[in-house]
């Protein structure tokens, strides 16, 4: 896989705020961490201050593997952002976490292209010093 330059991107990152900082603290420490329930014992994804399942709110952060599946990807080929040109074309998948919930990321590193099904492997990023994405990349068996 190609190494990139993500600076352009940091402008474009997610705030961080008191109910998203543990994802974003996990990825500059190499962690990919869920939300779990400890009501019913689901894991969620985007964070938010409530169970999407149950309602509770004693949630609490874990870390994870974080590998998938391709459940459904597009291929972009026009920059919704110039920042983006750079990337043309690129992928946007859809992973189904092993450990329950659906995530969205870029795969901007392919070099070839992937298919629903595929197993794919977290790969965090920096944007700057201080800032890291979640993207994905196929898994090598």
């Amino acid at each position: 896989m190609a190494d990139i330059d993500l600076s352009g991107l940091a402008p474009l990152a997610p705030e961080i705020n008191s109910v998203n900082a543990p994802f974003w603290d996990g990825l500059a420490t190499g962690e990919v961490r869920l939300q779990h329930c400890n009501s019913c014992g689901a894991n969620q994804y985007p964070p938010e201050s409530f169970c999407y399942e149950c309602g509770a709110t004693d949630l609490e952060w874990q870390a994870v593997g974080g590998e998938g599946e391709v459940y459904s990807f597009v291929v972009v080929h026009r920059a919704p952002n110039p920042i983006y040109k750079q990337f043309q074309p690129y992928t946007v998948a859809i992973v189904q976490l092993d450990e329950g919930p659906r995530m969205i990321s870029a795969m901007l590193t392919l070099d070839a292209p992937i298919k629903i099904g595929t197993r794919v492997k977290p790969s965090i990023k920096a944007l700057d010093s201080e800032r890291y994405i979640l993207t994905y990349e196929p898994k090598e068996d």
